[in-house]
């Protein structure tokens, strides 16, 4: 196991995780300056230079030079992140869709073009805002209140929560990874066997059709891989009835970006409303076995890894 990867892989995760900690606002006594307000501290003098009197002054007079600490440079040009948030809020919105799934609209006018990390029940993926700051894109809940948060670069951020009761009838499966630690989810439904129109896969998603009932499970693919450290996952939904017969499969293909290395991921796992998460590490084999896939079987509760 390389130190770094999984350091760096847990490092992203938890910066995604933060999301969820509560937030305190401050008010800040109106007799305060506001650069001391700001920034913690005002501005010192550093030198006082005794200028000579004009023939009409009563008193000497002192000019102070004072030199600015760079934040506060950084606040007088617009660039500090809190007047930035404060002038150009985010506004993050949430609303119901058929299956327990998620409609997303976050507005932020002021970051175009912008990597943001969104955060769910466990699932922590990368998107990009749109040229005007907007971004749209659905989500399959994990938790019956569910709530997801939405991060900046620079530590700016926005949450929201919605309840979703039809997530008790669901059940949800998947799994997410970081930059090139590909994963891919199959789903075989009944006796189907690859290729098969059960065999329910990226190629193959089953996404259900607007004014017609689900006739299975359905796969969702998440996180934009466009950008910098590119955070993705695909999701299974399947009815939460026993008798329904799935056979759950998490593969990785031995490509030149993965071979003879260890990949790193997480499963998740959403029942009856709430989600469990389990670490998932797998030794890829060297570079001579490119275009082999491992297969990771029988995945509740043990793994079994085959290859084929």
């Amino acid at each position: 196991m390389k130190l770094d990867r999984r350091t760096a892989l847990a490092a992203a995760l938890l910066a995604a995780g933060a999301l969820g900690a509560g937030y305190v606002g401050l008010r800040q006594p109106a007799a305060v300056p506001l650069l001391e307000t700001q920034l913690g501290t005002a501005p010192q003098p550093v030198a006082i230079t005794p200028l000579v009197a004009a023939p009409t002054a009563t008193a000497p007079v002192a000019l102070v030079k004072a030199q600015a600490p760079a934040a506060i440079a950084r606040l007088l040009l617009g660039e500090d992140p809190r007047l930035a948030s404060a002038a150009c809020p985010l506004a993050l919105d949430l609303a119901p869709q058929p299956y327990a799934m998620l409609g997303l609209t976050l507005l932020a006018p002021c970051r175009p073009d912008q990597r943001v990390v969104l955060r769910h029940g466990g699932l922590a993926i990368t998107a990009q805002t749109s040229a005007t700051g907007a971004l749209f894109l659905t989500l399959p809940a994990l938790e019956q209140a569910a709530v997801v948060a939405v991060r900046f670069g620079d530590g700016q951020s926005a949450k929201a929560q919605i309840e979703v009761p039809e997530l008790a009838g669901l059940r949800r499966f998947g799994v997410q990874w970081l930059a090139d630690d590909a994963f891919q989810v199959h789903a075989f439904e009944g006796e189907a066997d690859y290729g098969a129109t059960g065999d329910v896969r990226a190629a193959n998603p089953q996404q259900p059709v607007a004014g017609k009932p689900a006739t299975g499970g359905f796969l969702t693919i998440l996180g934009d891989g466009r950008v910098d450290l590119p955070m993705q996952a695909e999701i299974y939904t399947y009815p939460a009835d026993p008798a329904i017969a799935v056979r759950l499969v998490v593969e990785a293909a031995v490509s030149a970006q993965t071979c003879g290395r260890e990949l790193l991921g997480e499963m998740l796992d959403s029942t009856g409303g709430g989600t469990t998460v389990t670490d998932l590490s797998l030794m890829m084999p060297e570079c001579d076995a490119v275009g082999d896939i491992l297969v990771l079987n029988n995945l509740a509760p043990d793994l079994k890894i085959a290859a084929r």
